[in-house]
């Protein structure tokens, strides 16, 4: 019987890539979510009954061991940006990884990647940073033989990010930008699922790898790279930090005082102190090299699904062609 591999959040950006990595490779999959019903996706990347979404509830004991029971590997891709009720960053990035690890090694199972963050210190002053670091401490702690993978800001046709961002062109003359000269080193969501699938396969030994892309580029170059995309002229504005942390306390409170009726998912106080840091691979960090990959640049998948955000979609560039015959 094939091999089974339950993956801890495996309907979201990274892990439906994952998911999609270890059918294709031959592996049964369970993707351990919250809502299996709004997952039922996933089924369409294996054969019939190959891929199969499970409840689960990271935080409780009972939920995390029924999930892996019989698994020969684990992976954890759930994490958060920003808190709601009781799913805090402590419990998610910290507890919940953590009691995967304890479950998954009492059961027996040897293989278990963490996904991670670059930017993980226990010493940050942000939390989200913070807990990131403990989750892979906790892990350590059960499963010294865990492989961690610790992405920069992570692209593709799914992304939270350049998608966000070239929304905004369509009712914006401006882009507004905290923490415009910080760096990142965008990774393409595929290469993180190829390292994970490496690791679960055992063709990656134990231990942290940074996971940067072949660019490094500030918040502003990232914003000019998405512009040039989607062939409109805005204004990427600087958002000086002292505003930053207003706006975000703000919203941090609007969702406070209406108990998460309103949710903040615009910008949070703890990603204000994560935009003053740079986010690309450590001087000496093992990376993609380490594990054989040639990490995709942006350039080659941006305009892929960046062109519907184009004034004439994907038309633009037969009208950028016609008009460069012409000349």
């Amino acid at each position: 019987m094939a091999k089974l591999v339950t993956v801890y959040g495996g309907s979201g950006f990274v892990g439906r890539y994952i998911v999609r990595r270890m059918a294709l490779a031959g592996w049964r999959v369970r993707v351990a979510v919250r809502r299996p019903n709004e997952a039922l996706f996933v089924r369409t990347y294996g054969t019939v009954g190959q891929v199969e979404p499970v409840f689960c509830n990271i935080r409780d004991d009972a939920s995390v061991r029924d999930a892996l029971q019989g698994a020969d590997a684990v992976v954890n891709c759930v994490g958060i940006l920003a808190e709601a009720g009781k799913n805090t960053f402590d419990a998610i990035q910290a507890g919940g990884a953590e009691r995967i690890a304890r479950l998954a090694a009492a059961e027996g199972i040897t293989r278990l990647v963490q996904i991670s963050a670059i930017g993980a210190d226990a010493e940050a002053d942000s939390e989200y940073a913070q807990t990131k670091a403990m989750g892979e401490a906790g892990v350590l702690k059960h499963m010294p033989q865990a492989v961690i993978l610790r992405p920069s800001i992570v692209f593709g046709p799914e992304d939270d990010f350049f998608n966000r961002f070239a929304g905004m062109t369509r009712i914006s003359p401006a882009i507004p930008a905290v923490g415009a000269d910080t760096l990142f080193q965008p990774v393409y969501v595929d290469d993180v699922a190829h390292a994970a699938e490496l690791a679960v396969t055992g063709k990656a030994p134990a231990g942290i790898y940074e996971l940067g892309g072949p660019e490094v580029e500030s918040f502003r170059g990232l914003m000019q790279r998405m512009l040039d995309v989607v062939n409109r002229r805005r204004m990427v504005v600087a958002l000086p930090t002292f505003m930053a942390k207003v706006i975000a306390f703000g919203l941090d409170v609007l969702q406070s005082v209406t108990l998460g009726l309103v949710k903040n998912n615009t910008l949070t106080r703890d990603q204000v102190k994560n935009l003053a840091h740079d986010n690309v691979v450590g001087e000496g960090a093992q990376g993609f090299d380490a594990l054989g990959i040639s990490p995709v640049s942006m350039g080659s998948v941006l305009p892929e699904y960046l062109w519907r955000f184009r004034p004439s979609g994907q038309y633009d560039e037969i009208k950028q062609s016609a008009k460069n015959l012409r000349t």
